[in-house]
């Protein structure tokens, strides 16, 4: 089955960022939020996932089971964006400015997702 550019370049986008959780694991290490256990673990899994879930979007059997999941994964991120803004520590030296608008784009990343469902 053929689908739209734009599913493929969502695709890309989730396997570009779960392996850049192997590449540059550090970066995301600063940002796990401190009440979590085994934040190297979670990275790495957090990682698998996002390259799962981008391949699972190319195929019509998993699909719709990877925007779900995709759909899942941002929501429990939202949980890290907020942390992000409780305190300097926890920003991980990026700008308030930044971390708030990253909320709203979280949001639209889980609309996009869900775009999918019903129009292909």
């Amino acid at each position: 089955m053929t689908y739209p550019w734009h599913l493929y370049l969502m695709a890309i986008l989730y396997l570009v960022a779960g392996t850049m959780h192997f590449i540059q694991p550090n970066v995301y290490l600063r940002i796990m939020p401190r009440y979590l256990p085994h934040p190297k673990l979670l990275v790495a899994l957090s990682g698998l996932t996002e390259i799962l879930l981008g391949v699972g979007l190319c195929f019509g059997a998993t699909k719709d089971i990877s925007i779900y999941g995709i759909m899942a994964m941002l929501t429990v991120f939202l949980l890290v964006h907020f942390y992000m803004l409780k305190g300097k520590k926890e920003a991980a030296g990026i700008p308030r400015w930044i971390l708030i608008l990253r909320i709203p784009l979280q949001l639209a990343l889980i609309y996009w997702a869900y775009y999918y469902l019903g129009n292909i």
